[in-house]
């Protein structure tokens, strides 16, 4: 596939990514919130966008790795938009205590919390691949935000979302992206 279509296709995924954190903050119940949003990743695979939790555990040469830095590009201004146009829209959604807990974890806890998201992230999309079933979607995505776990490309959304620019919330975001490929 050509770059631009991979860029293209990684915002796309950028923005449901964003949208399921919209849903996520937009209830009171986590559980329900977690069941939410699977729906961007159910949209992200049935369209064949492009999100680097979902594509990094199958890249298979070295080659492939280029791309993957196109697709967290592509996915950190899918999540950007999408929280400008919810922090546009006043939208009542706080990040703050979120964001908060999550800027607490020690570098260490990020990245074994990233490489259990990778691991969700992973089996639902291999599990999906192999079944076409959608359990195999929502179970690992609400078993990632129920326990914690961290999802780069979500916490991106958030981060944004949140205004918490800077090198803390951006070092975290590389360790997430490495924990979780």
């Amino acid at each position: 596939m050509k770059k631009g279509k991979i860029f293209i296709k990684a915002i796309y995924a950028g923005v449901m990514i964003g949208v399921g954190g919209c849903v996520y903050l937009s209830v009171e119940n986590r559980i329900v919130g977690s069941l939410l949003f699977s729906f961007g990743l159910l949209t992200i695979v049935t369209q064949g966008f492009w999100l680097y939790t979902g594509k990094i555990g199958f890249v298979k040469k070295i080659g492939e790795l280029a791309d993957m830095a196109l697709v967290v590009a592509g996915n950190y201004i899918g999540t950007f938009l999408t929280a400008f146009l919810v922090r546009m829209s006043g939208l009542p959604l706080d990040t703050g205590e979120l964001v908060g807990r999550k800027l607490d974890h020690s570098i260490w806890q990020v990245f074994f919390l990233s490489v259990l998201c990778g691991v969700m992230m992973y089996l639902a999309i291999d599990n999906y691949n192999k079944s076409r079933h959608i359990i195999f979607i929502m179970l690992p995505v609400m078993i990632f935000i129920l326990s914690g776990f961290e999802h780069s490309v979500a916490n991106m959304f958030y981060f944004h979302l949140a205004g918490a620019w800077g090198s803390g919330p951006l070092g975290y975001l590389l360790v997430m992206v490495l924990g979780n490929g």
